[in-house]
């Protein structure tokens, strides 16, 4: 977080790394792994578990969050998350409690990074720990969290303040067809463009033979192997129509869509539509790249706004939503940051009230306005305020409801890693396209089958 203050959250903020290495749930534990689970579990890549003690409850028996309960909450809760750089925590924190009244609220910061926040969460939740009555959660732990009876059950609650929160947004809550958290922020990519030098994309193959048209037309993106490429993969899987998992959760990935994408994004390697430094990139080194002036478009995070903003680059580029693909449809990946009630807070009635407030429109300008953060209300990003303090509204809107979540799965680490391995194998040449999907959905069946 030390180059982004009070901006939106770096990429690793809203996309973490995977999970350090944890021993299974035991209540998941199984004698006949596969020997591709095996290896996964010697990477460390499991998601981490109960540890040997009684078995946690799970989704199924997880009690609900009463979305009445707020009205007559008092004493104290504690909300507990990552680091702080934009302020909007504890500031959200304090405003609530000049406005309730009736509830003091604090903010205790519990991980300098994502991962380490995660793992603090995860040794309170397992130890059943009542220090924090509200966790920060990314996006891609909901699953987790709800399996393992973590957290409430906040159906009742997020369906009570649904007309207030962005569908897609919604979603990123979503678990076994309940809701799990409630939206705090969210975030979606955008692309930045040099005006003098490359139009306004209308799909990812304008984009690609504009980038390819001359040397400083190129476009900049995450290719490194890391959880940005499975991002910046999925966004045009989505556009293109291809999925990871299906309506069933089945595996669906080994199909002519992600051969089509993995195709056009090697083929833009080899023809200059983006340099092959990309491979070495992640969110901040591609930033960098962009700021020298020598690229035609760059895809990031909405927080790059403001940096280019400080640099020489000022004035010279467009924002715009993500493309389409060619006879398809805009798609992009949601990051953000939701709200999640601790299965063993001491005062979850405070915590309801704490959500009602958070999720209000007039408090969601606020997340945009004295934050820099996207809100989760759809009616924020036309305030005329709004638009004084984030001129580039309008496109991250666009971007936000046409994006959906990451695969909903326990396992997400590991299906996120399939994804970026196999990809990167293409983009670099060491493997297929053929080779690199029947290895992805191999992988990504042998992870689903560890739970």
């Amino acid at each position: 977080m030390d180059l982004i203050q009070n901006a939106f959250p770096r990429h690793e903020d809203t996309a973490p790394s995977m999970p350090a290495p944890a021993p299974a749930p035991a209540s998941r534990r199984t004698s006949g792994r596969t020997l591709a689970v095996a290896a996964a579990m010697a990477a460390g890549l499991l998601l981490s578990g109960c540890g040997g003690g009684a078995a946690a409850p799970g989704a199924d028996q997880a009690p609900a969050a009463d979305p009445a309960a707020g009205a007559g909450a008092s004493g104290s809760i504690n909300i507990c998350g990552g680091k702080d750089a934009s302020g909007i925590y504890k500031g959200t924190a304090e405003a609530f409690t000049k406005a309730n009244g009736k509830v003091t609220a604090k903010y205790t910061e519990i991980g300098a990074t994502t991962d380490e926040m995660r793992t603090q969460a995860v040794q309170r939740l397992e130890g059943k720990s009542a220090e924090c009555d509200l966790f920060l959660t990314d996006v891609i732990w909901t699953s987790e969290f709800a399996s393992q009876g973590w957290i409430l059950d906040q159906t009742e609650l997020v369906e009570a303040n649904k007309d207030r929160l962005i569908p897609s947004t919604v979603e990123t809550a979503k678990y076994e067809d309940k809701y799990w958290a409630s939206p705090f922020f969210t975030n979606a990519g955008l692309i930045y463009y040099q005006k003098d030098k490359v139009a306004k994309p209308d799909t990812w193959q304008q984009l690609y033979a504009e980038a390819a048209g001359a040397p400083g037309n190129s476009f900049v993106y995450q290719g490194k192997q890391y959880e940005g490429l499975t991002v910046n993969f999925l966004e045009m899987l989505y556009s293109a129509g291809g999925e990871v998992l299906d309506d069933q959760g089945e595996v669906s990935i080994d199909s002519p869509e992600t051969r089509e994408v993995l195709d056009f994004m090697a083929k833009g390697l080899k023809d200059g539509s983006a340099d092959r430094a990309v491979l070495t990139y992640n969110e901040d080194a591609g930033r960098l790249a962009y700021e020298s002036g020598n690229f035609g478009y760059q895809r990031n995070w909405p927080h790059v706004n403001r940096l280019l903003n400080a640099t020489p680059l000022a004035g010279t580029f467009g924002v715009a939503p993500l493309p389409a693909w060619e006879g398809g449809k805009a798609s992009g990946v949601l990051g953000g940051w939701n709200l999640a009630i601790s299965a063993h807070s001491t005062n979850q009635a405070g915590a309801v009230a704490f959500i009602d407030f958070a999720t209000t429109p007039e408090w969601q300008k606020h997340v945009a306005m004295d934050f820099s953060q996207a809100p989760v209300n759809e009616a924020a990003y036309s305030d005329p305020d709004v638009l004084a303090k984030m001129p580039f509204a309008t496109e991250l809107l666009a971007s936000v409801k046409n994006s959906k979540p990451r695969p909903i799965s326990p396992v997400y680490p590991q299906i996120s890693q399939a994804i970026y391995k196999n990809v990167y194998a293409v983009l670099s040449g060491t493997a297929t396209t053929e080779d690199a999907v029947k290895t992805m959905a191999e992988e990504i069946t042998a992870a689903k089958a560890s739970f």
